[in-house]
């Protein structure tokens, strides 16, 4: 039976979240740099990079963020998007993310590049691939946010966009990406 912790994985900030191979129960499975060997059977437990998706809606010249309402980086610039689910592509699980997180469906998403990203959470380092999406829309949608999640929208030009503020790399990226094609 596996452990409980290897549903907390992929990479726990505590370097040794395993103390025994899940599959003979042998105290010589040890981590390298992107896996878990265990020396008595062989069996091989690879860390992967979580995949997660953004999306960066454009109306009349400005950009659409979020206002992060929980950790990690509460309060800071967001985009709509989150985590894929099994059995999603990319665009289903922004589209569903979308829908979630401000009440819109928004289908036309354009991939505009991927960039990785750690996102650390509940005392656990998730490294992801992020794939970022843009959307221009022809009318300003009405919002209906995700309480738990969004604390507000913002529309903002894009010389008033600081990166800084944005919570996450990948995101910061794909921003100045855009505003740069703008």
């Amino acid at each position: 039976m596996l452990s409980a912790n290897i549903f907390r994985f992929p990479c726990l900030m505590n370097p040794k979240p395993f103390k025994f191979c899940p599959s003979c129960s042998s105290d010589s499975f040890r981590l390298t740099e992107n896996r878990y060997s265990c020396d008595q059977c062989d069996f091989t437990f690879f860390i992967n990079a979580a995949t997660a998706v953004a999306g960066i809606l454009v109306h009349d010249g400005k950009l659409l963020f979020t206002v992060r309402g929980k950790a990690p980086g509460k309060g800071k610039l967001g985009l709509p998007g989150g985590f894929v689910d099994f059995h999603e592509s990319l665009e289903e699980a922004l589209i569903r993310e979308t829908r979630e997180e401000l009440g819109i469906h928004v289908t036309d998403w354009k991939y505009l590049m991927s960039a990785p990203n750690i996102y650390d959470y509940a005392d656990v380092r998730y490294h992801t691939c992020d794939g970022l999406f843009v959307a221009y829309l022809n009318e300003k949608p009405a919002f209906t946010l995700q309480a738990s999640e969004i604390e507000a929208v913002k529309w903002l030009q894009p010389d008033k966009v600081k990166l800084q503020d944005i919570a996450f790399p990948s995101l910061r990226k794909a921003v100045k990406m855009v505003i740069d094609s703008l």
